[in-house]
């Protein structure tokens, strides 16, 4: 249902509790974009969409739950009218050395972070070809660096960059697709990590990093905000001491 009054464009953000998420769902809402605020913890977004106060909406789901997508993707049709940008920000960093005692983890990563996204994309595709729309997913520096104590992670992420460009020459003209690659970001990844040395030593880096959601953000309303003829593709974003 893609316009080119952005007043009217309708956003799904999934992970939209916190983090880059909430962050993203903020910056377009100050677009102008009605917001479909997506995650599990649903007092967050509720408290989210009411500070939001435009239209927006929170709506409980689970990117490993399809049915709790497709219900979403209903509601998101029934109430704002479809959906003209879907950003699958919804993520987790469970970082640690590879072994069986982190096998739980490595399910979850792969469920949440390449899965999610690929089902997200799937239930909300029919609504963002109606006319048009976009697809931003966020990755990581990770997809394109894997270091010791983040293989799997990494894993997920660069599958999550090769569906990406695939997806991309699949659905072009109608729907472009964006890929954020940041580094470190002031977030609360750190603190799921079950993993305690490797929790610590990630927390620390975290605590000293200059790049805020708050500009992930703003530079992907920079990118919906380009008119139709004009796909910026991939952005990787570090903080300028970053390696």
């Amino acid at each position: 249902m893609a316009t080119d009054n952005t007043a009217s464009r309708v956003a799904v953000v999934t992970g939209a509790s916190s983090g880059i998420g909430a962050a993203t769902a903020r910056a377009l809402a100050a677009n102008g974009y009605r917001v479909a605020l997506l995650a599990r913890r649903g007092d967050r977004i509720t408290a989210l969409a009411e500070e939001l106060a435009n239209g927006s909406i929170a709506i409980a789901a689970d990117v490993t739950d399809r049915d709790s997508l497709v219900a979403a993707a209903d509601r998101v049709g029934a109430e704002l009218g479809g959906t003209d940008v879907l950003v699958n920000n919804a993520g987790v960093m469970l970082l640690g050395p590879f072994g069986s005692d982190q096998r739980e983890d490595h399910r979850r990563m792969v469920e949440v972070n390449l899965l999610g996204a690929l089902t997200a994309t799937e239930v909300f595709l029919d609504q963002l070809k109606d006319g048009g729309g976009d697809i931003v997913n966020i990755s990581s520096v990770a997809g394109r660096s894997a270091r010791a104590g983040n293989g799997v992670y990494a894993a997920t992420k660069w599958g999550l960059n090769g569906w990406s460009e695939s997806l991309r020459q699949e659905l072009l003209p109608d729907v472009r697709v964006t890929l954020i690659e940041p580094g470190v970001v002031a977030t609360e990844l750190p603190g799921h990590i079950t993993h305690a040395q490797t929790r610590e030593g990630v927390q620390a880096l975290y605590d000293k990093a200059e790049v805020s959601a708050g500009d992930i953000a703003e530079i992907i309303a920079f990118i919906l905000s380009r008119p139709r003829h004009l796909a910026i593709n991939e952005v990787l974003i570090r903080p300028a001491g970053q390696l």
